[in-house]
């Protein structure tokens, strides 16, 4: 069987627009065989998502989810294309693992793009000097820090997060999986999440899936 490196994984990747998890799963299923990889992702749907992503979403439901104790709450506005798939159970119960999502793993914005670049540079910085002083050559620094900064990333931003009912898969790639069911674009406008002293209401900005 050959290798399943992060090149094929990302080839797959940009051909198929499919999630990380779900391309290295197809390459392992062919033996790196990135074409029959393909075929096996378009045969699951999830490579069809692709293609809605420019497709506008104007319809859809603000889901609320109150944590046991009322002590946490959370509110999203989940986007569809349609009325008639903004009321199916699969839509809806997509929203309400969002909201869990976001309850119990507190993200502090939708995606990386959203992301400060203070906090970036902030984050960059830590990273560096914990390298540094943990005695790794200077040669390899920055590889170590971009690996770290993807960990920042899946940490603090809500698509980028393992779900929390199923670790291998990003919430971006949970959503895509329901597009390529529903057959509609699917995007988080926005989020909030509420938690009793809490002072800071963190909220995403629209975004499609």
């Amino acid at each position: 069987m050959a290798e399943i490196t992060a090149q094929l994984v990302k080839e797959l990747r940009d051909r198929t627009g499919a999630g990380m998890m779900e391309c290295k799963s197809a390459l392992g299923e062919t033996g790196g065989d990135v074409a029959a990889a393909e075929v096996v992702l378009r045969k699951k749907g999830i490579a069809k998502a692709a293609g809605k992503s420019a497709r506008a979403t104007k319809q859809g439901i603000v889901w609320s989810y109150i944590h046991p104790g009322s002590q946490l709450g959370v509110l999203i506005e989940l986007n569809c294309e349609s009325d008639f798939v903004a009321r199916t159970e699969d839509f809806q119960a997509l929203a309400h693992d969002i909201a869990m999502q976001v309850a119990a793993a507190d993200p502090k914005f939708l995606r990386r793009e959203d992301v400060p670049q203070e906090a970036i540079d902030k984050e960059l910085d830590i990273q560096k000097a914990r390298a540094r002083a943990e005695g790794k050559p200077e040669a390899a620094v920055e590889k170590i820090v971009q690996g770290r900064m993807g960990k920042f990333y899946e940490e603090i931003c809500l698509l980028e997060q393992p779900f929390i009912k199923e670790e291998k898969m990003k919430i971006e790639d949970l959503i895509k999986t329901k597009i390529a069911k529903l057959g509609e674009n699917i995007g988080i406008a926005r989020f909030i999440r509420f938690k009793v002293g809490d002072a800071g209401l963190p909220a995403a900005e629209e975004t499609q899936g």
